[in-house]
């Protein structure tokens, strides 16, 4: 189950003993009881028939014991490598990270390290709080066996699944690269002030402003050994913050920004259509949910969390993810 359900009705389903991952405003979680649970906090979520506010009164559950034999657990930074490494042999990880926080930067960099990083699937989300919030409040994320929040430490769900099934994921991103200038930065980071751009040194506040990126509809894309992978711009301020990243930068790979998108909606909407008709388990990144227009249109009927930054395997930006567990005998 995927779905959207009032305070009381998920009290109900946690007091049945399911296992789920459940996602809302702090008011809500801090409001939930006891159980089997896992959570994080954002202030959207897709529904079936489309993107939708989270209020105090409600919550996004999936309910991941309909799947498998599920195990919870809570992870600080020091424990990154047990999320592969406990992972079971035929199932899939679940992992929820607060945004900012310094588990947040170490996954970042050290998620791939693992032998079994793209073995055992694992996928996740970073949790985060409205814009209206940004600077008051601090992203959380809930183990609910204890009623503990935390911002500093990850929550998981390690999901055993029968012989018969399988976990497939499948990520959704609407952009390439321009091919134009190429980007290097001399350190890994979250927040830039300079960078070379095509060998010179250059103040990245600067060059995205100059090349109307600055509003963070377009990401930088990073060239992994073929892989392209999304650095999507939360803030450009330029001055003492420079710009601030929901992912960070590598030294040693070549980036350039994306290809403008004539109409962000439509090139979404258009690319969901082709995608897995039904999923388990999806999150969507809070730009695609902005930019795009997503409020009130279905994509799909996918339904999850809207996150600041999405886990498939390793950290992803400006992405729709789905895990789809299917039938193999």
């Amino acid at each position: 189950m995927n779905s959207m359900l009032t305070i009381d009705e998920t009290a109900r389903l946690i007091e049945s003993g399911a296992s789920l991952s459940i996602a809302g405003n702090e008011a809500a979680l801090d409001a939930l009881p006891q159980g089997e649970w896992i959570g994080g906090t954002t202030a959207y979520a897709m529904l079936a028939e489309g993107g939708t506010a989270l209020g105090n009164d409600h919550v996004f559950v999936t309910t991941l014991s309909s799947l498998g034999d599920v195990r919870l657990t809570t992870i600080a930074v020091d424990g990154l490598a047990s999320i592969t490494g406990d992972a079971p042999e035929n199932g899939f990880t679940v992992i929820i990270i607060p945004a900012g926080s310094e588990i947040h930067a170490k996954y970042a960099v050290d998620a791939t390290q693992s032998p079994d990083a793209f073995v055992k699937p694992t996928v996740g989300w970073i949790s985060g709080t409205s814009s209206d919030r940004a600077g008051t409040a601090s992203a959380k994320v809930y183990d609910g066996r204890i009623q503990q929040k935390y911002e500093d430490r990850a929550v998981v769900a390690q999901v055993t699944l029968p012989a018969h099934k399988l976990a497939n994921i499948e990520i959704l991103n609407i952009f390439e690269p321009d091919g134009g200038d190429i980007l290097t930065f001399p350190e890994i980071s979250f927040e830039v002030h300079h960078c070379n751009v095509n060998g010179e040194r250059t103040d990245l506040a600067s060059y995205l402003k100059w090349r109307g990126a600055a509003d963070g509809h377009l990401p930088l894309i990073g060239d992994f050994s073929g892989a392209k992978l999304n650095v999507s711009i939360q803030r450009c301020d330029g001055d003492k913050q420079g710009v601030q990243l929901y992912a960070p930068v590598y030294p040693g790979v070549d980036y350039c920004l994306a290809k403008p998108v004539e109409n962000y909606t439509s090139a979404f909407l258009e690319k969901a259509s082709s995608l897995t008709t039904q999923s388990d388990w999806s999150c969507n990144c809070i730009l695609n949910f902005n930019f795009g227009s997503l409020e009130g249109r279905s994509i799909g009927g996918h339904a999850g969390p809207v996150t600041f930054g999405e886990i498939a395997y390793q950290l992803l930006n400006q992405t729709l993810v789905l895990l789809t567990v299917v039938d193999i005998s």
